[in-house]
């Protein structure tokens, strides 16, 4: 069982956040199921990984191909089918307890300018930590990511 970690993003972008933890899963040997409510916001991320840098290239697909189950990086709305090892949730999502519990990791990003999501947040933090799910709360107001919160599993 994984740790939820919930990354408050008070500086960085969704994309430089993405773009800072995606690497760190690929070079775990993990494969990660990205999930966001809104299809067009999931098109421009889509869009933004493959105009990234060609060194930092992010292997990814965007749910709805005939490849999703070979997808390293599956950017989409449903289940993870491509086997993936970590979930990394967009805004207001709602962590699902079981699927955290067979994953190695679970991000939950939201940004501050947005009170639905810091709201959404909250609740699922004490969703999370009630189920006995590690988490841990993460923000980057100082300039640099530091862990701030941490819930032990149990």
């Amino acid at each position: 069982m994984g740790t939820v970690m919930f990354y408050h993003l008070t500086r960085s972008s969704v994309d430089e956040a993405v773009s800072m933890l995606l690497p760190r899963a690929l070079a775990q040997g993990w494969r990660v199921m990205l999930r966001a409510a809104d299809r067009i916001g999931l098109e421009r991320l889509d869009k933004r990984l493959w105009l990234g840098p060609e060194d930092g290239f992010l292997p990814h697909g965007l749910e709805g191909g005939t490849n999703d189950a070979d997808q390293p990086v599956l950017l989409g709305q449903g289940a993870a089918v491509n086997g993936a090892r970590a979930v990394m949730l967009l805004g207001a999502l709602k962590v699902d307890p079981q699927e955290a519990q067979a994953m190695e990791r679970v991000w939950l990003l939201f940004e501050d300018g947005d009170e639905t999501q810091v709201e959404a947040a909250r609740t699922e933090w004490k969703a999370v930590t009630t189920a006995g799910l590690a988490a841990q709360y993460w923000n980057d107001a100082s300039g640099r990511w530091e862990k701030k919160a941490e819930s032990s599993a149990g």
